[in-house]
């Protein structure tokens, strides 16, 4: 695994430190997100308008949108990060035009920074997202240098043979240009002309895990991110709930980018206790009633097909169901790396 550039990851030197990087350090965005400001003229430097490749140090003025950035002096962030187990019919947005909801809702506003969203679902794909207070962290572990992998679980349906199989793991040309699953593995549950199917990318390319299935004339009818890179999305985390990791988890996540750790920062007991109660809230289950209403796709000419029983278990989405066969989850590709984040909840 790669590092970035030694140029880039500097301390605050004489000419000073590029401005999509301590604005992504220190939680504004990430580095893409500021990149693209810049593109639009969003941001300013010292009142006039700022260019990629600008660097600045602690004296120079920064503003967004016309409001000023206050830059703490240590050079570290805070690093926190929350898991979400995203429902059908959010989108990953911070505000929508048409009012629907958004995965923003339902998080805890952080005290410092904002949440920065690590990679984003559609509408229609459930499963789990991942928000931090670093920018830096979102942009390496979106960033396809280090090579962080995705896991779905896909519901496909029509005919699915061996050589459509070897085809998607080979690649195949989508508008946008080549793309391939690194692993596919069928799992069980389906019945008819349904199937399910554990299947694992490399990149974050928009709609990705569907076209590459559409491509072979299937229907993608289900879809759930189960895994990005070292995190798995669990059963104790119900659909529609978040949380906080701990500071082992970051740590791990953080290594695996190879970012030093940052503690976590202290709490006193008040808002520790107010932590604990939010999180106890969000480990239980959405009331139906509270459920937002599934998205509703578009129609097609081929009648609905029935919808598997109980099956197959997808970890995360519902408690009470036989625990599903560990075979079925494609492996990692071997990275020769021990310490990964642990499954359950309570890490030390």
């Amino acid at each position: 695994m790669s590092d970035l550039d030694p140029k880039d990851s500097q301390e605050i030197g004489p000419a000073g430190e590029k401005l999509q990087k301590v604005l992504a350090r220190i939680g504004v965005g990430s580095r893409r997100d500021v990149e693209s400001w810049i593109s639009q003229g969003r941001i300013k430097v010292n009142g006039k308008d700022a260019t990629l490749g600008l660097r600045v140090d602690l004296h120079d003025a920064i503003s967004i949108d016309g409001k000023v950035i206050k830059r703490e002096e240590a050079a570290e962030s805070v690093r926190r990060v929350i898991m979400y187990n995203k429902p059908d019919g959010e989108i990953c947005t911070r505000d929508d035009p048409e009012g629907r909801p958004t995965v923003f809702d339902k998080l805890p506003r952080p005290k410092e920074g904002r949440w920065i969203n690590i990679g984003r679902l559609d509408i229609n794909t459930t499963g789990l997202l991942m928000f931090t207070t670093d920018g830096e962290l979102a942009n390496r572990l979106m960033h396809p240098t280090y090579e962080m992998d995705r896991e779905y679980a896909v519901r496909v349906r029509g005919e699915v043979d061996d050589e459509m199989i070897e085809r998607l793991k080979a690649g195949v040309v989508l508008e946008d240009g080549p793309a391939r699953f690194t692993d596919i593995k069928q799992a069980p549950g389906g019945e008819g002309f349904n199937h399910w199917y554990h299947c694992v990318v490399m990149e974050g390319r928009n709609r990705e895990v569907r076209r590459l299935w559409e491509s072979q004339g299937l229907v993608v009818s289900r879809l759930k991110r189960v895994r990005f890179g070292p995190v798995f999305l669990n059963s104790d985390l119900p659909m529609g709930r978040w949380r906080e990791m701990s500071q082992y988890e970051i740590d791990i996540l953080s290594a695996e980018v190879g970012l030093t750790p940052v503690a976590l920062p202290e709490m006193n007991a008040k808002s520790k206790d107010k932590l604990e109660r939010m999180q106890r809230k969000s480990s239980r289950p959405v009331p139906r009633a509270d459920r937002v209403a599934r998205t509703l796709r578009p129609a097609n000419d081929e009648p609905a097909a029935p919808r598997p029983a109980r099956q197959p278990h997808i970890e995360g989405e519902r408690p009470g169901r036989p625990a599903r066969d560990e075979s079925a989850r494609p492996a990692r590709k071997p990275s020769g790396r021990t310490d990964r984040v642990p499954a359950g909840r309570g890490a030390p």
